[in-house]
């Protein structure tokens, strides 16, 4: 379970609605009982109990509902503890599976920086800045889940995806005449899933549930090959070459962009992690972002 999913359930308890408790957290609805859900098994028991109308604790609920109150307050005032005892430390930094090359250099006289090693998925590296357990994090995140968890995302980079094909046909592709792909691992693809569907839904690219894994590595390119149709290329395979069978073509009307942020706490306190912040965010262009022809998903922070 995550402290994220326990605030949820005290938002959900205070409310008695879920609709009230979504808004007031500022996320979307079956996000919030999605992730309700995971935490009842976590914890192997009921929380609540809801029909259309109504929503209601369960016993299990009532009981569990002050001693989870306890616990994120405890869990408050260790944060606060240890950013005092570490105003001046070492800033913690993680990342999906991109960083700038120059990033010690960027950051040399401001830090002391460590990389974490834990590499992860988008929405778990964001969780783990609001939970305290990174200081930044270089990840895609939704806007609402910047509102919601009261983060800071600052643009530090944009890849503009592109389409494998079949064939040796390297012109231009219309979005509308690609394809995305689906992972059905939703715990490693939630944030790849959110903004593939967005641009389906924006742009008219056919939309292939595919099996755990298929949407990066060989998997992908077998379905290139099955489907015979330009398919969007995953950020995370981004640099992999292309094989020779397959052709790498640039996606126009409009040409889709996956954004980098740096996100921070939007209250940190610690003048060393604003810093670091400033130092590696500075002078990133996001002139391409500006082009009438680029297409960011509309739950993008950096979205013009």
């Amino acid at each position: 379970m995550e402290l994220r999913q326990l605030r949820y359930f005290v938002a959900v308890a205070e409310e008695l609605s879920y609709a009230r408790a979504a808004e007031r957290l500022r996320i979307a609805g079956p996000s919030l009982s999605q992730q309700i859900k995971a935490l009842e098994r976590d914890l192997g028991t009921r929380l609540f109990d809801r029909d259309r109308r109504t929503v209601a604790l369960t016993a299990a609920g009532t009981l569990l509902l002050p001693r989870v109150k306890v616990l994120l307050d405890q869990a408050d005032d260790l944060r606060r503890t240890a950013t005092g005892l570490s105003a001046s430390g070492p800033v913690r930094l993680g990342y999906v599976n991109w960083r700038p090359a120059d990033l010690e250099e960027k950051t040399a006289g401001t830090a002391q920086l460590i990389v974490d090693a834990w590499v992860l998925p988008s929405h778990a590296q964001a969780a783990r800045v609001v939970d305290g357990g990174l200081d930044l994090a270089i990840c895609w995140v939704p806007s609402a889940i910047v509102a919601a968890e009261k983060l800071e995302a600052r643009l530090l980079g944009a890849d503009r995806l592109f389409a494998i094909s079949t064939g040796g046909e390297a012109g231009p592709v219309r979005a509308r005449d690609t394809t995305v792909l689906i992972d059905a691992d939703e715990t490693s693809w939630s944030s790849w899933n959110r903004w593939a569907l967005a641009m389906a839904r924006e742009t008219g690219a056919k939309v292939e549930h595919v099996s755990e894994g298929g949407s990066t590595g060989h998997a992908f390119h077998d379905h290139v090959r099955r489907l015979g149709r330009p398919v969007v290329n995953n950020p995370k395979s981004q640099t992999d070459p292309v094989p020779p069978d397959l052709t790498a073509r640039p996606i126009r009307h409009p040409a889709p962009y996956w954004t980098w942020s740096l996100v921070s706490r939007g209250d940190e306190p610690r003048p060393v992690v604003r810093a670091v912040a400033e130092a590696l965010t500075r002078s990133v262009d996001r002139h391409c972002l500006d082009d009438p022809d680029a297409w960011l998903s509309p739950e993008d922070p950096h979205r013009p």
